[in-house]
């Protein structure tokens, strides 16, 4: 019998010198696809090791699930001898396999001319918070391309931030595409790469791609806050007599159908077409009208519980979900009815088994579970050993210089010298 196939990426080896969000979620899924990834952190930890959720014993929740089936390596990156061991690992990769993935800005030495010595076919991904290498987070970028200002409920005059980083997310994986395309180059030509992808360009582009900003220049509209409606067509959120809500999406004519005979509103809904003169089965006059439909539709929705509403969608082909909180969600991948291939429990050292994704790219149909993150400087002696070569003497040198710092590395010995 022939084994399972491997995984798109075995065989790239993924140096990442990273922090946040974008770069380590785009070495993450790097490693979810076969990837080698070894994430390089100074003595200590990035500025991420520490941060919120956290357990209460400290344990960052956010850093565990942003380095999911990584190597972890602890070097003081500010010393030569530790850019050395960095420069060494990249150096060691076999033709044709060396990745440098990083946010790190200003770092002469960890730049692609500088690296490229050691590793001629190198790819390297540089993730910018501003094309120029600028500072910048999702939370700024996303307010200066406008998007607070059409989130909310419609009437409210100040900015609302959203809670999910998405430029961060979408500059994440669009490193790992870089790296995956430079890859495929690589192995036709030879030739490495330099990439950079910068998250303000990530936010304006999608800005873009999305129509927000051609309709700002082109139809001269300022769009205008509308709560939990779909702009441009008809969905909104509902609340349930037992006082559970769901959200409800009428995306084509079908749908639309489907969602006045459940509702048993055919009758008041053809009258309404009638006397203004328009047809419900078209997106324009959908949204136009929206709080009037909404308005003959949300009794219906009042005078049922939760659990007879989605009975009755469930019939149906409208697109529609329950609102859950993150615990709900939690309970709901606990019932046979929410269990879900890509997600698996996870026994993470500091926090325990939990629950956890892999990859939601499903490759050859094998769902691929999650690993645990590594537990800083994790593998330090096993890289320093096994990959380059040093001997105890030569680790436990760096150990008592503070340039290495992990919990499986010896405790200082004294060197010997040759009889």
């Amino acid at each position: 019998m022939y084994g399972a196939p491997a995984p798109p990426l075995a065989g790239l080896r993924v140096v990442e010198v990273s922090s946040f969000v974008a770069a380590p979620l785009g070495g993450m899924t790097l490693a979810q696809l076969g990837a080698e990834v070894i994430r390089v952190d100074p003595v200590g930890g990035a500025a991420d090791h520490s941060r919120w959720p956290i357990t209460h014993t400290g344990t960052s929740l956010y850093w565990a699930g942003l380095n999911k089936g990584k190597q972890s390596l602890e070097l003081d990156l500010r010393s030569p001898e530790g850019r050395v061991v960095v420069r060494d690992l990249v150096g060691s990769c076999p033709p044709r396999t060396s990745v440098v993935l990083t946010n790190a800005v200003g770092q002469e030495w960890l730049s692609y001319d500088a690296l490229r010595e050691y590793a001629p076919d190198l790819v390297h991904v540089q993730v910018r918070g501003r094309g120029d290498g600028g500072p910048a987070v999702d939370y700024t970028v996303n307010a200066e391309v406008g998007f607070p200002m059409v989130t909310g409920p419609a009437g409210h005059a100040d900015p609302v931030n959203h809670v999910l980083p998405a430029w961060d997310v979408a500059c994440g994986l669009y490193a790992a595409v870089g790296v995956a395309a430079a890859a495929r180059r690589r192995e036709l030509t030879g030739e490495g790469a330099e990439l950079s992808v910068a998250l303000a360009d990530v936010a304006l582009s999608m800005a873009g791609n999305l129509g927000f900003l051609a309709e700002a220049q082109v139809n001269d509209v300022e769009r205008e806050r509308i709560g939990n409606y779909l702009y441009g067509g008809f969905a909104r959120d509902f609340r349930c007599g037992d006082g559970r809500r769901m959200m409800v999406v009428a995306l084509t004519p079908r749908h639309w159908r489907d969602l006045v005979r459940v509702t048993g509103t055919t009758e008041p809904v053809a009258a309404l077409e009638e006397t203004l003169g328009v047809d419900f089965t078209t997106d324009d006059d959908r949204f136009e009208y929206r709080e009037v439909l909404a308005g003959l539709v949300s009794r219906w929705f009042a005078a049922r519980s939760a659990a007879e509403v989605s009975a009755a969608l469930a019939l149906t082909s409208l697109v529609w979900a329950p609102y859950r909180t993150f615990a709900e969600t939690v309970a709901h991948l606990q019932t046979a009815e929410g269990v879900n291939p890509i997600v698996s429990v996870v026994d993470q050292p500091g926090v325990g088994p939990h629950f956890a994704p892999g990859s939601p790219l499903i490759v050859d149909n094998r769902p691929e579970p999650a690993r645990p993150a590594p537990v800083l400087g994790e593998h330090g002696l096993r890289l320093l050993t096994e990959r380059l070569g040093f001997t105890p003497q030569q680790v436990s040198s760096l150990v008592q210089a503070g340039v290495v710092a992990g919990p499986s590395l010896p405790d200082p010995v004294p060197s010997t010298e040759a009889s």
